[in-house]
């Protein structure tokens, strides 16, 4: 490989800079504060930024790259449907959709069989909403507060963060209602067993004064992702898949953040037991490396379509480039064990390395995760439980710990008063160490801002 100078490699990333802030229009941001990272290149756990520093990605991006960056195995899938067939439209059999559809309904629980693809998360849970109200002759979706689903105009709709607020239109037949998370209990619980019980009745009473006959779907992520990691307790999925067969209300569960190894398994749902009547994918399914995403359609709705078209499609559901690298992906990580690894790394370096720094720091609250799926939640206080950032905002104390994780050499994924500690399901041991080591230093530094009073 040939050597580039620095100079040209800085004149490159200051170009790029350039170009991005004169014309690249960016997501969830008011375009004129933003200084956006400009990354050369990434290969594993680590991402390049444009001074040539070397970052652990402790964000995974998006929470997406769980096979790692450039994975060699996923480049060349690509590269070679390229040369064979770049694209197809979507009535068309291709025996790369083909072989994905066999490896992600392998791996789905229960009968969970038919694969309809999209082009990400969002559009999943938007057309998984569709099938819903379609089979059922309902109009109403049920979905937790702290939540997200998506930025299109149903998935933001069914979110139940504050990038909701500004896009809802009051209009969406969405019902939102609290699900279980202890450390915040809004139900008064002192244990998970009377979380769980105590949400559950919240649920059901939701949807009775609602009316069971208007409601569609229970659409929940498994774990809600960035929202806060909140693991459901034991018995929770099983509980509200008992109450919408009581009601005859079909069950979506969103798993495009957990699916494909995140939290230690192919998917939660299984780990739990449950069997949705649909479940959405996007994110690990490919890592992220060609848009795709996902519907796994149980038979009860795959019969509601079998003699009536389904009135939904996507010029791209199923491009070849983005099936062939999933196919990649999915045989990569059973064939190199990395959701065993995923979980071990989980069970063994990051969840007692988590454990150790919050008895160390004041600042943390909670931690909570399972696989490489962490939430630290920081707070001023920890008797009061008082939150160093708004729910969807930030505060000097998160724009610190940002800094300070970068400086330090660690790209993090921050969401209100948290870091989420969300590498690549492929991280080494030594990785994950050196991960907690760089947080143990934020943590430090953040105790010294609160006990100085600079949150």
């Amino acid at each position: 490989m040939t050597e580039v100078p620095a100079e040209s490699l800085l004149d490159a990333a200051a170009r790029t800079y350039e170009l991005d802030r004169r014309h690249v229009f960016h997501s969830w941001s008011a375009q004129a504060e933003i200084t956006p990272m400009v990354i050369t290149r990434a290969e594993g756990s680590y991402v390049w930024d444009g001074a040539g520093n070397r970052l652990l990605d402790f964000s995974s991006q998006l929470v997406n790259t769980n096979i790692g960056h450039q994975h060699p195995d996923v480049v060349e899938a690509i590269v070679e449907q390229a040369r064979t067939l770049a694209t197809v439209a979507p009535q068309h059999a291709n025996d790369r959709r083909s072989e994905a559809a066999r490896l992600i309904s392998e791996r789905t629980p229960g009968d969970l069989n038919r694969i309809f693809f999209t082009n990400g998360g969002a559009d999943a849970n938007e057309h998984a909403v569709r099938m819903a109200r379609l089979s059922t002759g309902r109009p109403k979706v049920l979905t937790r507060y702290r939540s997200y689903h998506g930025g299109t105009q149903t998935a933001i709709n069914l979110t139940g963060d504050p990038r909701r607020w500004a896009n809802d239109k009051a209009d969406a037949g969405v019902v939102h209602f609290f699900g279980p998370y202890l450390y915040r209990s809004h139900f008064h619980a002192s244990s998970e067993a009377e979380e769980c019980e105590r949400a559950l009745a919240h649920l059901e009473q939701v949807i009775e004064l609602e009316g069971p006959q208007t409601v569609a779907a229970v659409l929940l992520e498994s774990i809600p992702g960035t929202a806060g990691i909140m693991l459901p307790p034991p018995g929770y999925l099983a509980g509200v898949r008992a109450l919408c067969d009581r009601y005859g209300i079909v069950l979506v569960l969103d798993e495009v953040m957990t699916g494909f190894g995140r939290a230690g398994s192919w998917f939660v749902a299984e780990d739990e037991g449950v069997v949705p009547d649909l479940l959405t994918f996007a994110k690990g399914v490919n890592s992220g490396y060609v848009p795709l995403g996902g519907v796994a359609i149980g038979e009860r709705i795959a019969d509601h379509f079998a003699h009536r078209p389904y009135p939904g499609g996507l010029t791209y559901s199923g491009h070849p480039l983005a099936c062939a690298a999933a196919v990649a992906a999915i045989t990569v990580m059973e064939r190199d064990g990395v959701v065993d690894n995923a979980r071990r790394i989980g069970e063994e370096v990051l969840g007692p390395g988590l454990a150790t720094l919050a008895a160390r720091h004041r600042c943390v609250g909670e931690v909570r995760g399972r696989g490489v799926f962490w939430a630290v939640e920081l707070v001023a206080d920890q008797v009061t439980r008082e939150p160093v950032a708004p729910t969807g905002g930030s505060s000097p104390v998160m724009a610190e710990a940002v800094r300070a994780c970068k400086e330090l050499g660690m790209l993090p994924f921050t969401n209100s008063n948290r870091i989420h500690m969300v590498p690549p399901c492929t991280v080494t041991d030594d990785e994950a160490r050196e991960g907690l080591r760089i947080l143990g230093e934020v943590l430090g530094r953040v105790d010294d801002l609160l006990a100085k009073g600079d949150g």
